[in-house]
C-alpha cells in the first residue's frame, strides 16, 4: 500500500488537498528540512525509541522546537498507522489535542512533526523522572483533568466523524511549558462512520486501561475511551499505577484499590500523598466518583464525555447528588472488590501489554503509545538531552 493510498480520506483526497473550511496550521515538511532540524537525526537529539521507531528533538529556522517521529522501516503496517495519525491530526483542532506541525513523505521515509511540549507527560509527573521534583499540585491536576476530558469530548462528540482514540493514558497526555494537557497519539485511533454504536478490531493498549467488553471481545467504542479516562483520574488523584503487584501471583487494579476508600467516604485516604494534605476535598471527591463511574464494567452505566466533563467542572449540583447517592457507592457493598460494577478479569489482564518503566520517561511515551498488536516495546532516553531540550 503506497503513501498515496494508504493516507487519502473518505473524500479520496490527500490530507494536505482537502478542502479547507478554515486555514490550514500545518504543512508538508521536506525530508532535507528535517534532516537540518535534527541534525541529521542525531543520536543526541533522540529523545525516545519505540516499536514504531525513533523520536527526535529539532529546531527550525525560526527557532521553534519540534519532536519528530520517524518510522524505522517500512511497512504497510507501518504505513496504515502513519496514514491514520496524519489523517486524524489533520482534521482536528482543540486546544487539548496535541498539535500536528506537519508530516514527510520522501521514498520510504515516514516522518511526523508535532509541537515539542517540554513538560514531556502526565506519566513521567507521576511515576517517572519528573515524580520527585512534585510539580504536580491540586489546582495543575484538575486543570489537566478537565482539560483532557474537553480535549476526548471533542473527539466524541464534535469531530466528523466521531473518533475513538483507543489509547487513553497519562504517558499520551502531553503538558506543555505551562502545564496545558494535550492528548496524544492517533495512530491507534479509529473512525465511527455515522450510526454505527462501535467498531470490531484488533485490541491494543495497555495493561489497566481498557475496558473489559474491548479487550475480551474486540469491541471498539466510544465508552471504551470513558473506562481508560476513569483509569486515568484515579490515577491522578491518587499517584498510583492503574495496577499494581501484590505478590507474584496477585494484582490489584486501581478501581478494585479505591472503591471501597469511596464507598466508606475516606477520600483523603485515596489523594497522592506527594500533595501532602494539599488539596480542594470537593473537588478530589468529585473527581474519585467520577473515576470510578467511567472505569464500571458494564459499559451501559459509564457517563458520556459531554457529561463527564460537566461533572468534573461541578456544573450540576443534582447529577453530582445522583452520582455520590448511586448504589455503586453503597457502603453495604464493600464486602468484596469484585461486586457487579467492578471485577477484575483475568482474561482481559492477560491480553494486554504492560506499561514498563524505563530509566527516564520520554516524549514519545506521549506522542506514541510504542506498542503494537499488543507487544510491549521498550523505549530509551537520554536524561541529558531532554534537561538540555527543556532550557
Amino acid at each position: 500500500m503506497g503513501w498515496a493510498s494508504c493516507c487519502k480520506g473518505s473524500s479520496g483526497v490527500l490530507p494536505g488537498r482537502r478542502k479547507k473550511k478554515k486555514e490550514t496550521t500545518w504543512r508538508i515538511f521536506s525530508l532535507k528540512e528535517l534532516q537540518s532540524a535534527t541534525n541529521n537525526f542525531n543520536y543526541d537529539n533522540k529523545l525516545g525509541e519505540g516499536g514504531f521507531g525513533s523520536v527526535y528533538w529539532g529546531q527550525l529556522w525560526d527557532g521553534s522546537q519540534i519532536a519528530v517521529k520517524r518510522l524505522k522501516s517500512w511497512s504497510n503496517k507501518a504505513e496504515t498507522e502513519f496514514a491514520i495519525e496524519v489523517e486524524v491530526l489533520a482534521t482536528v483542532r482543540h486546544k487539548s489535542l496535541l498539535s500536528l506541525r506537519g508530516y514527510c513523505a520522501e521514498g520510504q521515509e515516514r516522518l511526523i512533526v508535532y509541537d515539542y511540549m517540554p513538560n514531556l507527560s502526565l506519566h513521567s509527573h507521576l511515576h517517572g523522572q519528573h515524580a520527585a521534583e512534585c510539580h504536580l499540585g491540586w489546582e495543575r491536576r484538575m486543570k489537566i483533568a478537565i482539560d483532557s476530558a474537553e480535549g476526548i469530548a471533542y473527539l466524541h462528540h464534535q469531530a466528523t466523524p466521531h473518533i475513538i482514540h483507543r489509547d487513553i493514558k497519562s504517558s499520551n497526555v502531553l503538558l506543555d511549558k505551562n502545564f496545558q494537557a494535550r492528548v496524544a497519539d492517533f495512530g491507534f485511533a479509529k473512525l465511527i462512520p455515522d450510526g454505527a454504536t462501535h467498531v470490531t478490531t484488533k485490541v491494543k493498549g495497555t495493561l489497566g486501561y481498557l475496558a473489559p467488553e474491548y479487550a475480551m471481545l474486540g469491541k471498539a467504542s466510544e465508552s471504551c475511551d470513558v473506562f481508560s479516562f476513569g483509569v486515568l483520574l484515579l490515577e491522578l488523584s491518587s499517584g498510583k499505577r492503574p495496577v499494581e503487584k501484590l505478590n507474584p501471583t496477585t494484582k490489584l487494579t486501581i478501581t478494585e484499590w479505591a472503591l471501597p476508600l469511596a464507598r466508606d467516604k475516606k477520600f483523603k485516604e485515596i489523594a497522592d500523598p506527594k500533595l501532602k494534605d494539599v488539596f480542594v476535598e470537593a473537588e478530589l471527591k468529585r473527581m474519585v466518583l467520577v473515576g470510578l463511574a467511567c472505569s464500571q464494567n458494564k459499559q451501559e452505566q459509564r457517563p458520556i464525555m459531554s457529561e463527564v466533563v460537566e461533572l468534573l467542572k461541578g456544573e450540576s449540583a443534582e447529577k453530582l447528588s445522583n452520582l455520590e447517592n448511586d448504589e455503586m457507592f453503597k457502603p453495604d457493598l464493600t464486602s468484596s472488590f469484585q461486586d457487579s460494577s467492578h471485577s477484575s478479569h483475568p482474561d482481559s489482564s492477560d491480553c494486554i501489554t504492560e506499561e514498563k518503566n524505563s530509566k527516564a520517561d520520554t516524549l514519545d511515551e506521549a506522542v506514541d503509545s510504542s506498542e503494537t498488536d499488543g507487544a510491549v516495546q521498550t523505549m530509551k532516553m537520554r536524561e541529558s538531552v531532554c534537561g538540555a531540550k527543556k532550557n
